[in-house]
């Protein structure tokens, strides 16, 4: 904290509260145009007689429509669909033996967050489960200033140097001959980069795993990407991390589900998000950070400072700090998600960069976005982007000024003023950039120890489970099935026999393509921590559709749903119309969703109520057979009543010893097979069914 000026206490409403100010509801309240004058028409423009022209000095009509035209401001070139919420992060022990920042040094204090999740190839319209690398950022609000960690949900990027990110972001962007495909990266020119820059391999093998299709934000890894530095009081500083831990595990959706759900929900994350907060199912995200001596800096086999490469957990354990809760929805999505503004350049004293040459990058494109997107340079006087804490500093004017600057000095090196605002010592909370010996020649050249491009793409898919390496497999033969050169194709071919000979034949083979002429290096180690079957299971805020009619056995549906609602899984009815349905003793249910607006993609287990009249209603509509089907097709778990067996038999189900297949045998009794569908649940997937 600085001595020269009292800072406001942050706690877990400062953020809320500063925000509050800026904040209408309307209610109740006369119209007013923008000055507050009171109006009294708002449905016809001012006229020259009622069927005269329009006339200019209705100041309304011409305030009304030119806000009007200007309402949409540029949308991000990347990570243009976005969806975020408020929390708060708290650490769990003093960190001070690692770092001097303040908010990582109280256990007792909360420090206000904004986190922002986005996909990164698409429109702001376009959909939310299309295979992509998902933006997580977070804001936080500290005593000594905003702290941006800006992040992605891959640990990883595509290039090593900043200067070559138009030309990925060109190359994954819809073709400019025929702005085509949207939001995807299943088309000619992303791939024809991909081979041309084989220091994409390790990223493209992330891309195209399951962790590209997340179930949802909440079951999604987070990392810094880049290596920064924390230092201390004592001027020590360590390579460092980022890594965001959901505390629900890391999961993903299956592709055939991705896609539908692209159709039938195409804000299913956004949603996601919004009702598990409403519902009070909040977000949590452990943070955690991997730590390297400077004096270890070239004591691995990877470069440091290469953002194409991890620091395997098994060599460098990442250590938890603290936790992050995501509890208050926005307000307004304009004001808040569309306007904030992030920058990994936006430090507090203890965190500094390193010469990572993409984060060099970053450190000058965010400032310059920021300025095109938001109209000039105070875009941090946007409510959603003002520090909790008081700002001073010699700057004046440009667009969108808010603050009403007072006295007659704007510079520095004055006497008039006494030098105020000054600059601060170390010791009072200033700033000083970590003191590092530069010097070489001035080049324009990459280091050597950047020019492994494969042997962690190796890695990466031998700590791969087999059902993994499937999907990989199909996902290859998707996106490059979608891409027409069949030059293109080979040269991916090629590029994938450096990572793995089968892996490589697998997608020829699909494609009609030549077997690989190039050989994968000798790589042997693993790392389970990139694997997600090795991740948390737990089944709260699961969904579980119940599908069910008239004649359901009530008992046994109250049963479950109550213990359901203990373990923390929603659920949901889904029947043939909306309205009331009517159990066996008398039991009503309200039906939340049809087999017209329900769809079993929309949750992550299904169960099917026992009762001869409700299956037989049930069995008669193909709709509630597909339903059955494509739930077990994506290896959900699935509950059957007794009689229920018979709509799975309509589908080709049989349901004897088949993983993820409950079956409660007495309609009164259901603690017991409950509990075993709960379990069933948490799985999340049932993968041994795919065998």
């Amino acid at each position: 904290m600085r001595k020269d000026e009292k800072h406001q206490s942050v706690n877990e409403n400062s953020k809320d509260q500063q925000l509050e100010q800026f904040r209408s509801g309307h209610d109740g309240e006369a119209m007013t145009t923008n000055q507050g004058l009171r109006v009294s028409e708002d449905e016809h423009s001012l006229k020259a007689g009622v069927r005269g022209p329009t006339l200019m000095e209705d100041f309304h009509f011409r305030e009304k429509m030119t806000h009007f035209d200007h309402e949409r401001i540029p949308e991000r070139v990347v990570h243009a669909r976005g969806f975020a919420a408020h929390g708060h992060f708290q650490v769990y022990e003093p960190m001070a033996e690692y770092t001097k920042a303040g908010f990582l040094q109280d256990p007792s204090k909360t420090t206000p967050v904004f986190v922002r999740f986005s996909t990164v190839a698409g429109s702001r319209g376009s959909g939310d489960t299309v295979r992509d690398v998902r933006g997580f950022s977070t804001k936080f609000y500290t005593e000594e200033g905003n702290y941006d960690l800006v992040g992605n949900n891959i640990p990883v990027f595509f290039i090593q140097d900043a200067i070559k990110f138009p030309d990925l972001i060109h190359a994954v962007k819809p073709e400019p001959h025929n702005e085509i495909p949207q939001a995807q990266s299943a088309h000619d020119t992303f791939w024809d980069f991909i081979a041309n820059n084989t220091e994409s391999a390790h990223m493209i093998m992330w891309h195209i795993s399951d962790r590209a299709i997340p179930r949802s934000f909440r079951m999604m890894e987070g990392f810094g990407v880049h290596t920064f530095r924390f230092v201390n009081e004592q001027g020590k500083a360590r390579f460092i991390k980022f890594h965001w831990k959901p505390v629900l595990g890391v999961h993903s959706l299956v592709w055939d589900e991705a896609q539908k759900l692209a159709g039938k929900d195409p804000d299913f994350h956004r949603r996601d998000l919004f009702d598990a907060i409403e519902m009070g199912n909040f977000p949590e995200y452990e943070l955690g950070v991997q730590m390297i001596d400077e004096e270890d800096e070239f004591k691995f086999d990877f470069d440091v400072l290469d953002p194409t490469k991890v620091w395997p957990e098994e060599l460098v354990p990442v250590k938890i700090i603290g936790k992050m809760t995501l509890n208050q929805n926005v307000t307004n999505y304009f004001a808040e998600t569309e306007q904030v503004a992030f920058h990994p350049g936006h430090v507090v004293p203890g965190i500094d960069f390193s010469n990572d040459p993409l984060l060099q990058g970053r450190l000058f494109s965010y400032t310059d976005t920021q300025l095109s997107r938001l109209g000039g340079p105070n875009f941090h006087e946007i409510p959603i982007n003002r520090p909790v804490c008081p700002f001073h500093n010699n700057q004046r004017d440009g667009m969108h000024r808010m603050t009403i600057d007072r006295g007659q000095v704007a510079y520095h090196q004055n006497s008039m003023q006494n030098n105020d605002p000054k600059p601060v010592s170390a010791s009072e909370g200033g700033y000083e950039h970590h003191q590092e010996k530069v010097e070489g020649r001035k080049v324009q050249a990459r280091s050597d120890s950047f020019n492994d491009h494969y042997s962690q793409a190796i890695l990466f898919w031998n700590s791969m489970s087999d059902v993994e390496k499937q999907h990989m497999i199909e996902a290859f033969s998707f996106e490059l099935g979608k891409v027409k050169s069949k030059d293109v194709q080979q040269q991916v071919v090629e590029m994938l026999g450096n990572i793995d000979t089968f892996l490589a034949e697998q997608v020829a083979e699909s494609l009609g393509a030549k077997k690989p002429t190039s050989k994968p290096a000798e790589v042997t180690m693993t790392s389970p921590a990139l694997s997600q079957m090795n991740t948390a299971k737990l089944p709260n805020t699961r969904k579980v559709a119940i599908l069910a009619d008239n004649g359901f056995y009530g008992a046994e549906v109250s049963g479950l749903m109550d213990m359901l609602k203990k373990s923390g899984i929603t659920a949901e009815i889904v029947s043939k119309q909306l309205g009331l349905i009517k159990g066996d003793d008398g039991t009503e249910l309200e039906v939340q969703h049809t087999l017209l607006t329900g769809s079993s993609v929309l949750f992550d287990a299904l169960y099917i109520a026992g009762g001869q009249q409700s299956v037989d209603s049930l069995k008669q509509k193909k709709e509630a057979v597909y339903f059955v089907d494509e739930a077990f097709s994506h290896l959900k778990a699935v509950g059957v009543g007794k009689e229920a067996a018979e709509l799975l038999a309509a589908a080709g189900i049989t349901p004897e010893d088949v993983p993820g297949v409950v079956v409660f045998e007495n309609s009164k009794e259901v603690a017991g097979d409950s509990q075993k569908f709960i379990d069933a649940i948490a799985e999340h997937r049932h993968w041994n069914r795919m065998v």
